[in-house]
């Protein structure tokens, strides 16, 4: 199932949150060899973990990480305008876009496309359910045929390098049209994901049919 989590409500569920930064570290540390950091317990954590960012977290059934997403609002500190905004040209600045950092599947999940699929889902009901505009995030060339494949390409800001090293600028539109194709490509119905965003916000999305 999709858990929608800030950063402070990660204490109740232990399992789900300490997996979550193990399979972080396994992905950008070990097998991507970014720059991050890992802490004795191999947890990956940055500093933008600390804001208390939204998190869009698909649940195995023991409560352990399929995989994850985080958000946060570009009014405050976010990654594309601290460290990216060259690539960028701009600073991203509005209470109607959120940046998206840290896409993240488990090297342990049967199914990577399904749970990617699950995760941009998460992310369309997120921009719906809150009425935003759009999500920003950087973004490497491994990325691209996912977005492709689901269907849901950015519009394109910038971009830098070449080969495997290039890495892009995007956004990305929010509109109640998308979730009947990105709920279908998923797997799930609009009703099962919108019951996911009620469970954690005490609100109905917009857009869902009740």
């Amino acid at each position: 199932m999709i858990r929608y989590a800030y950063a402070d409500q990660l204490s109740a569920c232990r399992k789900l949150h300490h997996t979550m930064l193990k399979d972080r570290a396994a992905q950008f540390h070990d097998r991507l060899k970014w720059e991050v950091s890992v802490d004795a317990n191999g947890f990956e954590t940055d500093q933008y973990d600390a804001l208390n960012p939204l998190y869009a977290i698909w649940e195995n059934p023991d409560g352990s990480h399929g995989g994850s997403m985080r958000f946060l609002p570009t009014t405050g500190a976010t990654m594309v305008n601290d460290f990216f905004s060259h690539v960028t040209g701009i600073r991203v600045t509005s209470p109607r876009i959120w940046e998206t950092t840290r896409f993240c599947v488990s090297p342990t999940a049967p199914n990577s496309g399904r749970i990617a699929a699950l995760l941009m889902l998460a992310g369309a009901q997120i921009g719906v359910g809150f009425g935003l505009t759009h999500a920003v995030g950087v973004f490497d060339t491994r990325m691209i045929h996912i977005y492709r494949k689901l269907g849901w390409l950015p519009e394109i800001l910038g971009t830098e390098g070449q080969g495997r090293k290039m890495i892009s600028a995007g956004l990305w539109k929010f509109s109640p049209e998308n979730l009947p194709r990105m709920a279908a490509k998923a797997g799930v119905s609009r009703e099962l994901s919108a019951h996911w965003f009620h469970r954690a916000f005490g609100h109905p999305a917009t857009g869902i049919a009740a």
